[in-house]
This record gives C-alpha cells, sequence and structure tokens, in this order.
C-alpha cells in the first residue's frame, strides 16, 4: 500500500495573533462521509465570465462583521490537516447573521430539475462562516469557491476543501466554509459513525462543542439553509469576510450530501437568486435533498430510499461540473439514474477505480476501518483538482471542460458496473492505476459490511503471476504507466502540476524486475 505522507497541522491564530499549534483540534476530528471520447468543447460565456465581475445579484446579505474568537478556536471535522501559514494563507472565522427565507415547492418536483420554488416562511439565523484565503491580498484569483459544509458524519466538516486544497492555494483563491445546515450548528443525528479520534463529539453540535466560541449561534432548521447559503454568498461577493476584495466568481460546492443540497439549490434556488457564477458538485446521488419544516434537521435517508431522480435542469446559465467516484453510481447513492447528456453548461466526469471516501480523503482515520481489504487508494483528488480547474478556466474564458466517457453500467434492477477480467470498471475517466494495474482500484466494498463499508471501496493486490503475465519487467511497467500519466495529463484529466504526485500511485515494487 502507498504511504501518504502526513502535514503537521499549525493553524494561524484569531487576529492579531501568532501560529499557534492546535492539538485539541486535531484530536477532534471527524471524518465526512455519507450512508455517502475525449473531446474539448467550447461553451457559451456564462454570466460573470470573460474575467469581469457580474451584477451583485439583489436581495439580502448576511451580516459578517463579527469575528468569532475565544474557546478552543475554529472545529471543523477533517482528516487532513493543512499547514495555512506555510501555504501563505490565513483564516478566520465570522458569525453570519440575518432573515433567511424558507422554500416550498410549487407543483411537482420533476425529473428534469426544472423545479418551482417559492418563499414560504422566515427566520432569523446566526451560523458561522469559516474563510481561508491568501494572506496577501495581490496573490487572490478573483476566484471564492463557498462549501456547503457536509453534516454527514454528525460535525461541519470540509471534505470539498481537503480534495481540492493544493488547487485552490496554488491558484490563490479564496475559500469559505458555510456551516448551513442545523446539525452542524444544534446537533442531530449521526448519519454514519466513523470509529476515529473525535467521534465523541458527533451529533453534539458546534454550541455544545465548544459554548465558549458558538454559544450565541442558532438555526432556524435546514429549510431555511438555501437561503442561509445565498446570503452569504451575496455577502461574499459585495467584500464582508474577505477584507474588502471584490470576487470576480463565485463558485458553489458541495460533497456527498452537501452535493445532494446543490443539486436542491440547482434545480429550486439558482433561478430565483442568480446568486453564483458556477457549480462544482463532487459525489451526488440521485436526488436533491428535500426541503423540510421550521426546526427540521433535513433527512437524507428519505432522499436516498424515496427521493425523486433528477438530473441537473438545462435552462440555468451558471456552468456546472459533476464529478462522481466510481462507487457514486451504483452503490446507495445510485448516481447512474441521474445521468445526463454533456451540454454547454454541463459536465459529467466518472472516474473509474474510485471510491465515495478513500484512503486520502479518510487520513488517519482510514486506520480504524476495517471492512475485510484495504480501503481504495485512488487517485480522485487528482482529478478533482482537474475539474475545479476546468470549472475556473469555463467561467474565465468560456472553454469548456473536456468530456469524458461514462463508466459502463449494466441496467436492471440492481445496475452494476461491468469490469474487465481483473475487475477494474470498464469506461470513464481513466488514470494510470486502472489502466496499467498492480492494484486492483474499485467502488466495490471488502467483505465485511457496514455504511461506511459501501462507499470506502476496495484496493486489492494482483497476483505474482497475474503481474508476470501482464509486465515482462520492471522497466515494462515503469514506461507503460509514465506513458498513461502522460495521457490523462493530455487529456485534461489531470493537471499537469500533479503529474508527479500521480507518478507516486506506481507500484512498480510490486512487479518482478
Amino acid at each position: 500500500m502507498k504511504p501518504h505522507p502526513s502535514t503537521k497541522s499549525v493553524l494561524p491564530g484569531e487576529a492579531g495573533t501568532g501560529p499557534r499549534r492546535v492539538p485539541r483540534w486535531l484530536r477532534r476530528t471527524t471524518v465526512t462521509v455519507a450512508s455517502v471520447a475525449v473531446l474539448s468543447l467550447t461553451a457559451c460565456l456564462p454570466p460573470g465570465g470573460g474575467g469581469g465581475p457580474g451584477p451583485v445579484p439583489p436581495g439580502p446579505a448576511a451580516d459578517l462583521s463579527q469575528e468569532l474568537t475565544g474557546g478552543n478556536g475554529p472545529f471543523i471535522g477533517t482528516a487532513i490537516p493543512v499547514d495555512l501559514q506555510q501555504a501563505g494563507y490565513v483564516q478566520h472565522e465570522y458569525a453570519a447573521a440575518g432573515t433567511a427565507t424558507s422554500y416550498k415547492a410549487a407543483g411537482t418536483l420533476s425529473g428534469d430539475g426544472r423545479w418551482t420554488f417559492q418563499p414560504d416562511g422566515t427566520a432569523p439565523y446566526r451560523t458561522r462562516v469559516l474563510v481561508r484565503q491568501p494572506a496577501d491580498t495581490a496573490r487572490f484569483s478573483g476566484n471564492v469557491v463557498v462549501e456547503w459544509l457536509n453534516v454527514s458524519g454528525g460535525v461541519d466538516a470540509d471534505p470539498e476543501w481537503a480534495t481540492l486544497h493544493e488547487e485552490i492555494i496554488r491558484s490563490g483563491d479564496i475559500w469559505v466554509g458555510v456551516s448551513a445546515q442545523r446539525l452542524g450548528i444544534l446537533g442531530g443525528q449521526i448519519l454514519v459513525q466513523v470509529p476515529a479520534p473525535g467521534a465523541e463529539n458527533a451529533g453534539k453540535g458546534l454550541k455544545t462543542i465548544d459554548p465558549a466560541r458558538y454559544g450565541t449561534l442558532d438555526h432556524p432548521g435546514d429549510g431555511f439553509a438555501y437561503d442561509i447559503f445565498t446570503q452569504v454568498a451575496r455577502g461574499i461577493r459585495a467584500g464582508a469576510g474577505i477584507g474588502g476584495l471584490q470576487p470576480q466568481h463565485l463558485i458553489a460546492s458541495g460533497q456527498s450530501q452537501s452535493a445532494f443540497a446543490m443539486t436542491t439549490y440547482y434545480n429550486g434556488v439558482q433561478p430565483l437568486t442568480t446568486a453564483f457564477d458556477g457549480f462544482y458538485v463532487l459525489s451526488r446521488g440521485a436526488a436533491g435533498l428535500p426541503l423540510v419544516g421550521p426546526g427540521q434537521n433535513a433527512d437524507l435517508s428519505s432522499a436516498i430510499i424515496g427521493g425523486t431522480t433528477t438530473t441537473f435542469r438545462t435552462d440555468v446559465a451558471a456552468p456546472i461540473i459533476d464529478v462522481q467516484a466510481e462507487s457514486d453510481l451504483t452503490s446507495v447513492l445510485g448516481s447512474a439514474k441521474a445521468r445526463q447528456p454533456d451540454s454547454d453548461r454541463f459536465r459529467l466526469w466518472e472516474i473509474a477505480g474510485t471510491a465515495h471516501a478513500d484512503a486520502h480523503l479518510l487520513g488517519s482515520s482510514g486506520a480504524t476501518i476495517d471492512c475485510g481489504a484495504p480501503i481504495n487508494d485512488g487517485p480522485l483528488h487528482l482529478v478533482a483538482k482537474a475539474a475545479l480547474r476546468g470549472l475556473t478556466t469555463w467561467l474565465d474564458t468560456g472553454q469548456a471542460p473536456a468530456v469524458a466517457a461514462r463508466i459502463d453500467v449494466a441496467d436492471g434492477l440492481f445496475p452494476s458496473v461491468r469490469r474487465n477480467a481483473d475487475a477494474i470498471a470498464l469506461g470513464g475517466v481513466r488514470t494510470p492505476p486502472v489502466d496499467v494495474p498492480a492494484v486492483v482500484l474499485s467502488g466495490e466494498p471488502g467483505p465485511t459490511l457496514s455504511p461506511i463499508c459501501l462507499l470506502i471501496g476496495s484496493s486489492k493486490p494482483l497476483s505474482a503471476a497475474r503481474l508476470a503475465a501482464l509486465y515482462p519487467s520492471r522497466a515494462d511497467y515503469v514506461q507503460r504507466y509514465s506513458s498513461s500519466a502522460d495521457a490523462a495529463v493530455g487529456a485534461g484529466f489531470v493537471l499537469a502540476e500533479d503529474r508527479p504526485a500521480l507518478i507516486a500511485y506506481s507500484r512498480p515494487q510490486l512487479v518482478a524486475g
């Protein structure tokens, strides 16, 4: 198994302080999961594209004037701590306050995503927003990635940041994490329990985890989450919370449960608000996150089991890129049911040999999980970073990302991924670990089943006999792997800057010399 280097976590202190180590923050870490042809086309330039900021959409904006301080410092569930100071970034945390509107559907939620939402009730809110931005404002790219923080593990977590932070940092983007859902603030049912350090905080909510810092927060329920997300975006677009900087592009993002929320937002809310210039969706299911009443947490299980299968609507100007792991297609999420054609506003990348939550995303927490087989160790995050670059380029220039072949799925009552003789998925975005394999990377779980095991796939080494049949020598394996890496970069599915990281996934030591 290829080891992933760990990064010591040294986060900047709050305003006016020096760096401080936060071992308690690391011990409280949890993991976010959910019970979770190459052709280049030119698209129409979306609103706000071409390098200039679009008009500020009308409507109320969140008050981001109060910075949160004290207590134990910023709390976020992550298994990938990042040394922000070394990266040249600073972190600030704000209360986001205002009066939010909930929505109700007018008519049915149709499968084509052309939903009509109407305002329902209003309620005050006070949630939190976490901002990571370049310390040198001259490095700011103009792009702001606004992540709907994920609560499936029982606490606010930042899987989009964990997956994309290297690209965000080297590009000079700003990342904003929004505690959009009630569970993150007030607690509630845990969808997937991970037996890792920090599990004791799952389901409690920020107010209970650290009352000295978060005791004044309050959330009126997930029916108001969509407008809270909108109002934070309006505040950020006006420069609030980011030191008065003026964004050119606001990108809404969410992974897993938060990707369900992005589906609902894109289909029902974005047409009303035009709050975002682009959407980055990672590991969605077939349905959207449901609308709920005041004081309620959204029930993701009901969306997975009985939600309306829906595509993204095709009459919204903001472009969207949807990145799916192999395991998302046919496991509990069933995203293959919601496939749709690529267009001048939509791209779908399905990555062969990858899992909803993998060794990279789980980090050290993966060592506590036993599914009867090693966790999937595929390079999903490398392809995901290329997708983000593709989206920001799309917004800047109108040049759409590459079109990807779909993973080959056999239809039926229980759809399944078609595989070759080595049990490797056919079709989809291809990377060297699946086309020049030494280990079988799969979205299929190991033999020990549990909610978390359904999501993390597996990595199974090929036998020595099979490796000998595939590769006459170690040098042949290395050469073929290198050529495959060049092909992935050339196709636009891995960035040239990430080629060394892709090469690091090779396993020449398994091949006889």
